[in-house]
C-alpha cells in the first residue's frame, strides 16, 4: 500500500522516467514502481531531469495481481509504461480496478483497446473510475486534430496520419512486433471494424513537405475503437510512420521475417524471439530527445456528405508529448472527476481543447492549422 497518490508503473523505462519528470513539474507525489530496484534508483537519478525537488519513493513490484494490487492500494491513479499490453496490461488494469484507483496507459495495440473497451470499460463506469488506455503522442494529438475538425457539424468520416522523427525505443519495437504477431490491424468502415488488407507500405502526402512519406497501418491505432463509440463518427482509418524512408523500408521485412520465423513456436518461446528480433532493430535506450530531430506531425482529413475540415498538428519530442499527458492526466485526476468514467479516450476524459493548452503551455506543439470548406 502507498501513502502517495499516483503510481508510475515501469518508471526505469523511456517514456516512464519522462512521466516522472513531468510529475515533478506539477508538483505531483507519485511512487516510481518496477520490478528492479537498482534500475529504478539509477534512473531516477540520472535520467529525471530536477528529481531531487521530487516527492516520490521507489518500489518494487512482482508483475501479478496480487502484488499490484497492494502497491496500487491507497494511490489514486495509475500510470502504466508496461507493455507490450496486450501481454502484461491486464493484471495492471485488475489490479488498479481492486485497488480502487483510476488508470491509463501509452498502449498504441488495438487488441487491448478493444478488450479495456468490451471486458474492462463497463467495470471501471460502474466503480466511478476512469479506464484510459493509450494516453500518448501517437495517438492523443492525432485525437486532438480529429477532435478539432469534428468541430465543424456533419462530419463523418477521418483520415488520420501520424509521422515522427527518431526511432521507437526497444520497448516499442518489440511492442510492434509482438503486436504484429498475435493481431490484425482494423479500420473502422459504418461503424463496424474491417481488417487491413495486406497492402504493404503506403505513400502519403505530408503537409508541409515535397515529398511523400511512407506509412503502415501500424497496427491499426486507438483511433477506431475511440470513435466508434462517437455518434458523428462512422469511418476512421489511420496510418503512421517515421520521416526516415529507409527505416520505414526495413519494417516490413523485419516484421515479416519475425513472422515467419516464429510462426511454428509456442507462445513463450516465440516471445524470446520477437525480443531478440526487436534488440536487433534497436539495442540501446535512446538519447533524450532534440526537438530539432524528434519532431512530429498529425495530420487529419474530415469529411462528410457535403463538409470538410483538414487540421494539421506539428510538434516535437514525441514521448515528452507523452510523458506529459500522462503526468497531467494525473494531475487533473486528483483534482476534479474526469468528464467520463469507464473506457474513453484523453480528450474524452479530459477534453481536446484542454490537453491541446497542456501541449502548447510546455511547447511541445504548435498552434494547429485548421482549414474548414463549407
Amino acid at each position: 500500500m502507498t501513502a502517495k497518490p499516483v503510481v508510475v508503473y515501469g518508471a526505469s523505462g523511456y517514456t516512464g522516467r519522462l512521466v516522472c519528470e513531468y510529475l515533478r513539474q506539477y508538483g505531483v507525489p507519485f511512487v516510481a514502481a518496477g520490478r528492479s530496484e537498482d534500475k529504478l534508483t539509477a534512473s531516477m537519478a540520472s535520467n529525471v531531469a530536477g528529481i531531487e525537488t521530487a516527492d516520490y519513493e521507489i518500489a518494487t513490484v512482482d508483475h501479478d495481481v496480487a502484488a499490484l494490487t497492494d502497491l496500487f492500494k491507497g494511490a489514486s491513479v495509475v500510470l502504466n509504461t508496461v507493455g507490450p499490453f496486450s501481454e502484461l496490461g491486464p493484471a495492471a488494469v485488475e489490479a488498479a480496478l481492486a485497488a480502487g484507483a483510476h488508470y491509463t496507459d501509452t498502449t498504441g495495440e488495438q487488441d487491448w483497446l478493444i478488450t479495456c473497451d468490451e471486458k474492462y470499460g463497463p467495470q471501471f463506469a460502474e466503480a466511478g473510475l476512469l479506464l484510459a488506455p493509450g494516453i500518448a503522442q501517437m495517438y492523443t494529438t492525432g485525437e486532438i486534430a480529429a477532435q478539432l475538425c469534428l468541430e465543424q457539424p456533419g462530419l463523418d468520416t477521418l483520415d488520420i496520419a501520424v509521422f515522427w522523427g527518431g526511432s521507437p525505443t526497444i520497448a516499442s519495437t518489440r511492442t510492434i512486433l509482438v503486436n504484429a504477431a498475435t493481431s490484425k490491424a482494423h479500420f473502422l468502415e459504418q461503424n463496424q471494424y474491417v481488417e487491413f488488407p495486406e497492402q504493404g507500405l503506403v505513400p502519403l502526402v505530408v503537409p508541409g513537405q515535397h515529398e511523400l512519406a511512407l506509412s503502415l497501418p501500424w497496427g491499426g491505432t486507438s483511433h477506431p475503437v475511440w470513435f466508434k463509440r462517437d455518434p458523428r463518427v462512422a469511418n476512421v482509418k489511420a496510418q503512421g510512420g517515421v520521416f526516415n524512408a529507409a527505416l520505414m523500408n526495413g519494417v516490413p521485412q523485419i516484421v515479416a521475417a519475425a513472422l515467419e520465423a516464429t510462426k511454428d513456436m509456442a507462445p513463450d518461446d516465440r516471445d524470446a524471439a520477437l525480443t531478440a528480433t526487436a534488440r536487433q532493430v534497436m539495442d540501446q535506450m535512446p538519447p533524450r530527445e532534440n526537438p530539432r530531430v524528434n519532431k512530429s506531425l498529425d495530420s487529419v482529413h474530415a469529411s462528410g456528405p457535403l463538409g470538410r475540415a483538414h487540421c494539421v498538428i506539428h510538434g516535437n519530442s514525441n514521448y515528452q508529448q507523452t510523458g506529459l499527458l500522462q503526468a497531467y492526466a494525473a494531475y487533473s485526476l486528483l483534482q476534479t472527476p474526469p468528464k467520463r468514467v469507464g473506457f474513453a479516450s484523453g480528450c474524452q476524459a479530459f477534453g481536446h481543447r484542454e490537453l491541446l493548452g497542456v501541449l502548447r503551455s510546455f511547447g511541445l506543439v504548435a498552434e494547429p492549422q485548421l482549414t474548414v470548406v463549407h
